[in-house]
């Protein structure tokens, strides 16, 4: 029988400049899979909500320099800009969301057209998909994309699988707000989907549409008291009005549905979340990758989704 193909997809946008040269190879290196194709995402509309104030913020022309030196290194294969043509919008939230709005990005600037179109663009079977700060830990005899594929394929409502989250415990601890299922020996499951890391079934995503739209609350408080489709409606005249996060009405759509997300609890894949963009991280994440990638952490980390800066630096 022959493997599934799979495509690995990452976004980047301005934001990203100070670190995807380092992040980008590195998640190439380290998920070593025979991917049909590699693809960066570019995100080319105005930055918007808390990416506003990121620091170390470039230029649209340093994004694309920076993309171009990937490509021609062939660290990836492709480069696509969203689309953002209102004709592409309306047809693929049409599919999503059973509505067309006007909104293209969440309330904190990232992405909801971009996410839709990952899952519609990709010509494998599975899609792999990193935000572009992600940093993975593999050990050189294991392949957890396979593992991955293989544990969709025995549990047809697994929709998502991931790596594990923080670097293994002794115990297998996973110090977190919510608490996931341990199924069986090999998986956690989980009605909570994060968008920044996850493996799917490009076609078996299709079940779970449309996914419910959630509206983030009105400065007016009356506006809060309008249904859903009035809201839609709004947002379709006005622009008004505020999307949650992508990740979030998948969540709550697997929380109405059989559905689920798994989390590998194989300790030989990890990932690490940085949420620190200093200078001092910047100047240190060359050596960090290096550390992660000989699978060397601090033992403070261990059980951690989110990067301790101070543990590494």
């Amino acid at each position: 029988m022959a493997r599934p193909s799979c495509s690995l997809w990452m976004f980047v946008a301005r934001t990203d400049v100070s670190f995807m040269m380092h992040t980008i190879p590195h998640l190439v290196r380290m998920n070593h899979f025979p991917f049909e194709e590699k693809v960066l995402v570019i995100d080319t509309a105005p930055l918007t909500g808390d990416k506003v104030r990121r620091p170390g913020i470039g230029t649209m022309q340093e994004l694309k320099e920076c993309t171009q030196q990937l490509l021609k290194a062939n660290i990836v294969d492709r480069i696509v800009d969203i689309n953002y043509n209102p004709n592409y919008r309306r047809q693929v939230y049409g599919k999503h969301f059973g509505t067309s709005l006007r909104c293209t990005h969440n309330y904190k600037g990232y992405p909801i057209l971009g996410s839709i179109l990952k899952i519609e663009e990709c010509k494998s079977d599975y899609m792999l998909h990193f935000d572009s700060d992600m940093l993975l830990h593999q050990q050189p005899d294991y392949d957890w994309i396979t593992d991955g594929v293989e544990l969709m394929q025995e549990y047809p409502e697994m929709m998502f699988i991931r790596p594990l989250t923080g670097p293994p415990t002794e115990d297998g601890t996973i110090y977190q707000s919510r608490v996931d299922e341990k199924e069986s020996d090999k998986f956690y499951k989980s009605k909570f989907f994060g968008s920044r890391a996850y493996l799917v079934n490009c076609k078996h995503f299709d079940l779970l549409l449309p996914l419910p739209i959630v509206w983030r609350s009105y400065k007016r408080e009356f506006m809060n008291q309008l249904s859903v489709p009035l809201k839609n409606v709004l947002n379709q005249i006005t622009g008004k009005g505020k999307l949650d996060s992508w990740e979030i009405m998948v969540s709550k759509k697997l929380e109405e549905t059989s559905y689920f997300r798994g989390t590998l609890m194989n300790p030989k894949a990890w990932t690490l979340h940085p949420i620190d963009r200093s200078p001092a991280f910047i100047k240190a994440l060359p050596k960090i990758i290096e550390k992660i990638e000989a699978g060397d952490y601090p033992s403070q980390q261990a059980g951690y989704y989110d990067l301790i800066s101070n543990l590494w630096f």
